[in-house]
């Protein structure tokens, strides 16, 4: 397919757009469906006349609660077509959580399987049983929303990433580049498409090529490389701890990774080793990026076609500043560490309803992340540290605020800090530490079982402690350095 056709494409007219100029070329695909580019338009042209009769127009947002299935992709693009925007739902909320979201994004409708919200819900098998609609695509503004991306905040209380239109065709472009994605480009996506990571590099940039995707469904190392091998795709992006877990497969050194241009890490700090040994056993490049859902999803990325440092995020991609910065937002000089901003089109709109985040995180255009990094002599940046306490467990970002607000829950706890420990697979996990109000009794069966009831799997605790005390420090704050020297040891 002539990259041409589809480049420039907006996004509520991509499927209509392939569809006219390869109709029988392969589009996307899981493990139960595949569909050519004509298929896939009368597929999103079903879902949209499905939307459209529940009422979603121009400026509605639509949530979209589904594993990774061909599903969850033609809900976005029929969400689009009508002018709407999507907010994708990690289906391992918890029913309180994903009210949250539902009702914070003022969702018109939730797409799902056997939910029970407050919301309409449409079932997604409706999806392809609606009577089609011959409609023009919604001619939606560049700057109207596209995507509403949840992310926790330090609050505990996640926040809506704003992208429109705009954004989502920088980044893909920027993307597109970056890797060098052309029509001949098959992704693998085994990343969750409630992510901007699976939704820009593994889908959206693939397509927009002129490419084709294929949905891995829920991740298994044990048939992994059976999966590659039959399907044949050039490129997929993962994890540190999926790679750690693939290369230490007694199959990974025999497996036919032939077809695989390149692999891609970004969502966590990759170790230098881990690199080597990716490269190493599967016999392909893997280049590392680094970014934020509120820049759209990258921001560097060390160069496909170029010097790759391991234990760098590499260069800033075409199209974006990035800097490092000082308390005051002065930029600091090559090898002096400092807040990492960035500025380009695909930074986010803001935090929906959220005002006073949003003039926090973006100043005079520039989005400040709360990471601390370090440009090195040649412009490679190295991730150093976080402002945050974010714990990043096997990709998930996991705020400990929202963790110990959920402890706080029981009335026999007096204080709660929740911090990260070191992993070898997952990079960090959850430690909990909690003291108990005196003349009360807490176990930890209590609180395991408080946070399976309030937090999704992935942010629960993997350890509890109950503790006389929590350490101090000289202002009497809890002294959470101390605690995870502790959590490590």
């Amino acid at each position: 397919m002539p990259e041409t056709a589809t480049l420039a494409t907006p996004l509520a007219a991509l499927p209509d757009a392939r569809a006219a100029v390869r109709p029988n070329a392969p589009a996307i695909a899981d493990d139960a469906v595949h569909l050519d580019n004509a298929a896939f338009g009368e597929r999103v042209a079903r879902a949209a006349a499905l939307l459209a009769r529940f009422g979603v127009g121009p400026g509605d947002v639509v949530a979209i609660a589904l594993p990774n299935r061909v599903e969850l992709v033609i809900a976005l693009f029929a969400a689009w077509r009508l002018g709407a925007a999507a907010t994708p739902v990690n289906p391992g909320l918890t029913r309180p959580e994903m009210q949250y979201q539902v009702d914070d994004a003022a969702a018109k409708v939730v797409i799902g399987e056997g939910l029970e919200l407050d919301a309409p819900v449409v079932e997604v098998g409706a999806l392809a049983e609606e009577p089609t609609l011959h409609t023009d695509p919604a001619d939606t503004p560049s700057d109207a929303l596209a995507l509403l991306i949840y992310t926790s905040g330090t609050t505990g209380r996640p926040k809506g990433v704003m992208l429109d239109h705009a954004n989502i065709a920088a980044m893909c472009d920027m993307t597109r580049a970056g890797l060098g994605i052309t029509a001949a480009d098959h992704s693998l996506l085994i990343l969750p498409l409630f992510h901007v990571n699976g939704i820009v590099v593994g889908t959206l940039t693939p397509l927009l090529a002129g490419g084709r995707v294929t949905i891995a469904g829920r991740f298994s190392p044990k048939t992994f490389f059976g999966l590659v091998q039959r399907v044949r795709p050039t490129y997929f992006s993962a994890v540190p701890a999926i790679y750690a877990m693939l290369t230490s497969l007694p199959e990974a050194d025999a497996a036919d990774t032939s077809s695989l241009r390149l692999v891609v890490c970004g969502a966590a700090p990759m170790p230098a080793e881990l690199i080597a040994r990716v490269e190493g056993t599967l016999g392909v490049v893997l280049v590392e990026g680094y970014g934020l859902s509120e820049g759209s999803c990258a921001s560097t990325l060390n160069p496909y076609d170029g010097v790759r440092k391991p234990g760098t995020v590499g260069l800033p991609l075409a199209g974006q500043e990035v800097r490092v910065v000082d308390q005051l937002g002065r930029p600091l000089p090559r090898g002096e560490r400092g807040e990492v901003v960035i500025r380009g089109a695909n930074v986010m709109r803001g935090y929906l309803n959220r005002p006073e985040d949003t003039a926090r995180t973006i100043v005079d255009g520039w989005l400040h992340t709360g990471d601390v990094g370090i440009f090195d002599e040649d412009g490679y940046l190295r991730i150093v540290d976080r402002i945050k306490d974010m714990i990043i467990r096997g990709g998930e970002n996991i705020y400990p605020k929202e963790i110990e607000t959920a402890l706080y829950a029981h009335e026999g706890v007096l204080e709660a800090a929740v911090v990260g420990r070191p992993d070898d697979i997952l990079g960090e996990v959850v430690v909990a530490y909690v003291a108990q109000r005196p003349g009360t009794a807490v176990t930890v069966e209590e609180l395991h079982g408080l946070c399976a009831g309030r937090l999704a799997k992935y942010k629960r605790p993997a350890q509890i402690e109950v503790l006389a005390e929590l350490p101090k420090n000289a202002v009497g704050k809890i002294d959470k350095p101390a605690l995870r020297a502790l959590a490590s040891a």
